[in-house]
């Protein structure tokens, strides 16, 4: 077989030999220019779609003007369908549907009475049941389409006239924009505000030479019917340059203050952004915890307007929200703009420039044709009535004269003869009607002649200048401006998407946090805790329930990054901010809700990191006696679940970690009161996954309380459950190799108990003791005495009967471990 036709011989000769992937390439082409030209791109001139042109049309056939009865929506389809568009009736309906849907035209063309479906995705009600008509915009698209203005063609069976483009007084493709997906190329042009539009063009046609810029003094970007904010005018100019770009739209959203808390309020969404599905999928967010501080989401939109109500909880932040609602949901989202169009019956992706090109030249085209229909049917006017005119002057001669003709044909013919008319002119004597030769009726005759030269005049002197012709279409667009513009609905911000980040509203102050042994979180300002001398009774710091108690709690700044180190030897990344703040007498958030914990899991240690060095590591110290260093760069990118930070035997834990520089030295304290100190060079570094070394070799039922480094200037502090605690010098604790059991740290008896907490500290640092029933004191390191290894201490805080001391934190007066400035000690109460 080869390529070429090989007609085989049959009475018919219908079957054509071909091959396979000529005929599959062919009939491809035939289809994809198909749709492309006929159905899924609009025309540059008029912006309209097949679809939509031959529903604006066949109503304008039906005489369904603005000022005229609605008429049933299923009559417009039929009429449509049986006449234009021979696709099937929803897709009709659809169409005429969009267009009546304020919320998807910015200048809607259909006025629709009944339900046209609503922004939350509702479907219009049954084309029984709807009514509709044209607006008088869309009239304005339409109007001068019977004065030979545009071209027609035949209908789907040829028994009709159906026009191609439409006159289209109005900018309609930047006004209401355009999308379609064709074969191999899809369009999305954003609508703009008409009154923007109708000043650019006006620039350009006073303006040929005009650059993108100077187009976007008068259309700084898209204007979208649901308003919203877009962010940055790069991707803008981009599409207004090459016909290509990128635009980010935000909702628009205002914080409103309720009781004690705050809300919300959503007043407009993103262009084509369904709002019931936008309000499922933040409710999805907040049960999914990648949205935190939302108690309450409902809707409360009516017919005055869109309310989707947000109620935070208590202590959340409203700009941290609604940047989690930003980066999560369709509460911001990307316009990709491609102006693609037919120009010229061919797809073209156009610039700004190059749309306003099509426009200016098709309304000169069509004001050109316009004028000379109006022209030619002036003259003709004219040409009637001066036959008439003539009939007047020799009314008596032209009477008898009739009088003795024979029949009209003869009548006609003396008139053209003797007096030299048109066999028109001859036929309008012949026509007119006997009232017309009264004095009124005569000067009317004449006066409607002089008026009609006069206009001849005008109307050849528009077609001998095509400045007049651009003058006529400038005053269009004016009137267009004035009758039908209406304020930008959609903001802009100079500011690109990309350049506001959460942590950017974020206040850098210092925070306290607090976690219990039952797993709840909170952050609460430093300033809370005022301080008091040794012995005092403390204040509240957190309420928590019956069987809870607060198990730990430090100091860091909002912007630091938190490592969440768990008792199973995982680790969890937060931001400090990210930890919903909460007062002092609140038990917080329950740490589930922010990180995700396995059953049995829960936060052992915190630590504050400014940034992650490559000179520094962490230490890790557990329950057992067991030590690993791991450099802190690779806890940098923890993923979502948490990464292992050890790997833990049977009945072990992680109980401390510290952030070292690799030639420190290390002191580990245990329940019973025994302390070693060694350099952390005598433990190698080793990858996250490692299991460890030993540190101390610890006597039956004893297990390490926590680690400490050694710091010049500082002191030993060391607390007991009761309440006690003692301050001792460094120099005391041999430095010995690990692996041995120490030497004794504090005296344990029953007055004092059993050791819980040790921290190295220095004359000017304040202390944080928290109790299990919550019962928090702020003492001055200072007013602890300095006394010796092998000693009991001094009372710190009166215990209420079965209380005991569960943590300890230092304030610092002139900065902490991490670099950041703290707050000075507050008044003695």
């Amino acid at each position: 077989m080869t390529a070429t036709d090989n007609p085989v011989k049959t009475p018919a000769n219908r079957i054509v030999t071909r091959v396979i992937e000529d005929e599959m390439k062919q009939s491809y082409l035939d289809y994809s220019m198909s749709v492309i030209v006929g159905r899924a791109l609009p025309d540059v001139r008029d912006g309209l779609k097949p679809v939509h042109r031959r529903v604006l049309y066949g109503m304008y056939e039906m005489g369904m003007l603005h000022n005229k009865p609605f008429k049933k929506c299923a009559r417009i389809v039929g009429d449509v369908m049986g006449k234009y568009h021979p696709h099937g009736d929803s897709a009709i309906y659809d169409t005429l549907v969009r267009m009546a849907q304020d919320f998807s035209l910015r200048a809607i063309l259909i006025d629709g009475q009944g339900n046209f479906g609503s922004v939350d995705g509702d479907n219009a009600a049954a084309m029984r049941y709807t009514e509709a008509r044209l607006k008088k915009l869309a009239e304005e698209i339409l109007q001068d389409i019977d004065k030979e203005t545009v071209p027609f063609m035949p209908n789907y069976d040829g028994s009709l006239k159906e026009p191609s483009v439409l006159p289209s007084k109005v900018p309609n493709l930047l006004v209401n924009g355009s999308s379609g997906i064709a074969v191999g190329m899809a369009t999305n042009i954003p609508p703009h505000n008409l009154n923007e539009v109708c000043g650019a063009i006006i620039h350009y046609i006073d303006h040929n030479d005009c650059t993108v810029a100077d187009l976007m003094q008068h259309i700084p970007a898209p204007d979208f019917p649901t308003g919203g904010t877009i962010l940055g005018t790069a991707g803008i100019r981009d599409a207004y340059t090459t016909g290509r770009g990128k635009v980010t739209v935000r909702a628009k959203a205002t914080v409103e203050d309720f009781r004690n808390r705050q809300r919300l309020i959503i007043n407009e969404i993103p262009y084509m952004v369904n709002k019931a599905l936008l309000i499922e999928e933040i409710a999805e967010l907040v049960k999914d915890k990648k949205v935190i501080g939302i108690s309450d989401l409902r809707d409360e939109s009516d017919r005055d307007g869109m309310r989707v109500v947000i109620e935070l909880k208590t202590g959340a932040n409203s700009d941290v929200v609604l940047n989690q609602l930003f980066q999560h949901s369709r509460m911001q989202t990307t316009f990709g703009i491609i102006m693609l169009a037919l120009a010229n019956n061919e797809p073209q992706v156009l610039p700004l420039k190059g749309f306003i090109e099509h426009f200016v030249a098709h309304r000169q085209d069509v004001v050109t044709k316009r004028t000379a229909f109006d022209l030619k049917e002036a003259e003709q006017k004219a040409h009637l009535l001066e036959g008439l005119i003539i009939a007047l002057n020799n009314i008596d001669p032209i009477i008898a004269f009739l009088k003795k003709s024979k029949d009209t044909a003869a009548a006609k013919a003396g008139l053209v003869a003797d007096y030299k008319l048109s066999e028109l002119q001859a036929q309008a004597i012949l026509e007119m009607r006997l009232s017309r030769l009264t004095s009124l009726e005569q000067d009317k005759i004449k006066k409607d002649h002089a008026d009609l030269l006069v206009l001849i005049a005008e109307l050849k002197s528009i077609l001998a200048d095509a400045q007049k012709i651009l003058a006529i279409i400038k005053n269009e667009l004016l009137e267009l401006s004035e009758n039908y513009g209406d304020a930008r609905r959609t903001q802009v911000i100079q500011t690109a998407a990309s350049a506001i980040e959460e942590e950017h509203l974020i206040k850098p102050e210092d925070m306290v946090v607090t976690l219990t042994h039952a797993g709840y979180v909170k952050r609460l300002t430093v300033d809370t805790y005022q301080a008091q001398r040794r012995g005092g009774k403390g204040i509240i710091a957190a309420e928590t329930k019956e069987e809870d108690f607060v198990e730990d709690l430090f100091v860091a700044n909002t912007h630091d990054s938190l490592l969440l180190f768990t008792n199973l030897g995982k680790v969890h990344w937060i931001k400090v901010y990210q930890i919903p703040e909460a007062g002092r007498y609140a038990k917080g958030t329950a740490i589930v809700n922010v990180l995700e914990l396995a059953p049995n899991e829960k936060v052992a240690v915190a630590i504050p990191v400014k940034e992650f060095k490559e000179d520094q590591n962490l230490f890790l110290i557990t329950k057992q006696g067991t030590v690993k260093k791991t450099p802190l760069s690779e806890f940098s990118n923890p993923r979502k679940g948490g990464i292992i930070a050890v790997t833990l035997t049977e009945n072990d834990e992680l109980i401390a970690v510290e952030l070292t520089d690799g030639k420190q030295d290390v002191i580990i304290a245990t329940k019973e009161g025994n302390a070693i100190r060694f350099n952390e060079g005598d433990v190698r570094p080793m990858g996250r996954t490692a299991q460890g070394v030993i540190g101390i070799r610890l006597r039956d039922a004893d297990e390490v309380i926590g680690a400490t480094l050694v710091q010049p200037g500082k002191v030993l502090l060391t607390i007991t459950e009761l309440g006690y605690g003692k301050r001792s010098a460094f120099e005391e604790y041999s430095v010995i190799k690990r692996g041995g059991v120490g030497v004794i740290n504090i005296k344990v008896t029953d007055k004092n108990g059993k050791a819980i907490a040790i921290q190295a500290v220095k004359d000017d640092d304040e202390l944080l003791i928290i109790t299990q029933k919550g019962i928090a004191i702020r003492v001055p390191a200072n007013q602890i005495s300095v006394i010796g290894r092998n000693t009991q201490g001094v009372r710190i805080i009166k215990l209420e009967e079965g209380d005991k001391v569960t943590s300890v934190a230092v304030v610092q007066e002139k900065e902490n471990g991490n670099g950041h400035a703290a707050p000075a000690p507050a008044p003695v109460q």
